[in-house]
């Protein structure tokens, strides 16, 4: 028997890359778009100065959710 070496055409690979370009891209926007609500929506600690060592776990929680959100849409 003969060992089957099915060679994938470069054609079928640049496809894949592709689609995984689109998925990042449409996550990017996302993230862009999730970024914009926050900053609508969502307390801007800085404005009113709390200081972060005094903040609550809850008011540590939207830092840590908005903070991860903008780094995300920067990528």
């Amino acid at each position: 028997m003969k060992p089957n070496n099915k060679k994938i055409p470069i054609l079928n690979i640049f496809k894949i890359g592709i689609f995984n370009f689109t998925i990042f891209a449409k996550n990017l926007t996302m993230y862009k778009i999730l970024a914009k609500l926050n900053k609508a929506l969502l307390p801007s600690f800085t404005k009113q100065g709390l200081d972060p060592i005094k903040a609550k776990k809850w008011q540590k929680a939207i830092i840590a959710y908005r903070y991860f959100i903008t780094v995300k849409s920067l990528d």
